[in-house]
């Protein structure tokens, strides 16, 4: 299993080591990231980026896959050949090395854990900072979570009972009193039964939200709008305030529009194939309930909620110097416009359609990255503000909110460049954007909920459920 985990900063500095099986040199990492940076577009600049990029846009736009492969073999090691299995969050890297083969998958999801329990215990974003802030509590929490390499308590109402979260008061009282956040006793949950739940759970007013969030992976053609591919996939996140030990009951009005799915550890799974409802015992505070994808008709019928189209343009004049390569001089402008489309593919939630009220579309930008030949950028936009990082050479334009009228006037960006001078056929790529929009009380499959009944509690809790509808991998691609 897992013999040894880094965690490497946006510029390939080890901030996290941790030995399970027998100590790995450091070698793994410089073969790692001699790889990872090899692509100008994998870490360049992102430590002053990563506030202006979420974690589906590094992904997308500062893919590992360009250098390296989620999955590398390193052979010839001190330990003979190794596996290293990484992800990118938050402008760091996250690495397990593994002396042989194993299921990627299940070390993917791991490490995806682990960055979230590090957002659930330090807050958005768990980036370089905040790892080195917290850099004993990030020991605590990997020595709790894997047991000689192999992962164990990932839990986050678990973790909490054995290591309390970091606060003011918890800094000032390790310093005066030398107190130590880690509990001297296991969590109540671990021998039981439901070990996601943690026991002794009061709260003056009983009340659980479920948002049903639907996120959309699209590539869409710059110049003609259309849509070249796509793919829904569903999610239920919960925030739960519910005392006691409840057992709840979640039905959907048409389970059959779920194509695939996989739950919390907490559902029970076998009733959801028997009666199609889904039963379970919640954690306490937020989680994710279940994943689903929806089904091939339903894919079919999005159309993109947004119109945008870019025209980009570069003009090249020779510099007067001796040598057989003439320098090249060039500028070049990229317009960017922007328009809500028909909203007519997503179907709205009971409650939008009793009102009659239009749907709205929020926190609507544009992630622009620059090739990396631009010097200077000067931007004009007609509505909206416009950041941009010339370390990392991305701009972000943020326009809010945007009613569903197509009478309304197109958004419209223009940004005149100037780059650096270039010898050869040196090849300027036009820049592909990245789309983040969001939707409220609408989804793309119609997936509703018919009922959330509360058993085993006295109380009455208030119950609150919204539909949402987001772009996930939404990029916009330049021929």
């Amino acid at each position: 299993m897992i013999q040894s985990m880094f965690i490497l900063s946006p510029t390939g500095e080890v901030l996290i080591e941790r030995h399970f099986r027998g100590v790995t040199s450091r070698s793994v990492c410089d073969y790692f990231w001699d790889r990872a940076s090899a692509s100008v577009n994998h870490h360049g600049g992102l430590s002053t980026t990563t506030s202006l990029l979420t974690n589906e846009e590094q992904q997308l736009l500062l893919p590992l896959h360009e250098s390296i492969l989620p999955v590398m073999e390193v052979p010839e090691s001190d330990h003979g050949t190794v596996y290293i299995i990484s992800i990118l969050r938050d402008g760091l890297s996250y690495l397990a090395v593994l002396p042989s083969e194993v299921s990627p998958l299940m070390i993917l999801e791991f490490l995806h854990r682990v960055a979230d329990i590090f957002v659930d215990y330090f807050g958005s974003p768990a980036d370089e900072s905040t790892i080195k802030d917290n850099f004993s509590t990030v020991y605590q929490l990997l020595e709790e979570m894997v047991d000689y390499g192999w992962p164990l308590t990932t839990e986050p109402n678990a973790l909490k009972q054995m290591i309390r979260p970091p606060s003011v008061m918890a800094k000032l009282q390790s310093v005066v009193f030398a107190n130590t956040a880690v509990s001297d006793e296991l969590p109540r949950g671990t021998i039981s039964n439901i070990p996601w739940r943690a026991a002794g759970v009061s709260y003056s007013q009983n009340e659980i939200y479920m948002d049903i969030v639907e996120a959309v992976d699209a590539i869409v053609d710059a110049t003609s709008g259309n849509l070249i591919s796509s793919d829904v996939s569903g999610s239920i996140q919960c925030q739960c305030r519910l005392s006691g030990i409840p057992d709840l009951v979640l039905t959907f009005n048409e389970p059959s529009l779920i194509d695939d799915w996989s739950f919390h550890p907490c559902v029970r799974y076998s009733k959801f194939e028997r009666e199609q409802v889904v039963s379970f015992v919640p954690p306490d505070g937020n989680f994710q309930l279940m994943r689903y994808s929806i089904s091939a008709d339903r894919r079919a019928n999005f159309s993109p909620p947004l119109d945008c189209h870019s025209q980009w343009n570069v003009n090249k004049s020779e510099l007067g110097f001796a040598g057989d390569k003439q320098p090249t001089e060039a500028t070049a402008r990229l317009m960017v416009q922007i328009q809500v489309k028909s909203l007519s593919s997503l179907i709205k939630s009971a409650s939008r359609t009793i009102g009659g009220t239009r749907l709205v579309i929020e926190e609507v930008a544009a992630t622009i990255p620059l090739p990396k030949q631009v010097r200077t950028a000067k931007f004009q936009v007609s509505m909206g503000s416009i950041v941009y990082d010339e370390a990392g050479k991305i701009a972000k334009w943020t326009l809010g909110k945007m009613a569903d009228d197509s009478s309304l006037t197109r958004a419209q960006l223009t940004a005149d460049l100037k780059l650096n001078p270039q010898r050869g056929e040196d090849e300027i790529r036009s820049p592909n954007l990245s789309l983040h929009w969001k939707i409220p009380l609408a989804s793309v499959s119609g997936l509703s909920v018919s009922g959330l009944s509360v058993s085993g509690e006295a109380y009455r809790p208030y119950k609150g459920v919204r539909n949402i509808t987001k772009s996930g991998l939404y990029q916009v691609r330049c021929s």
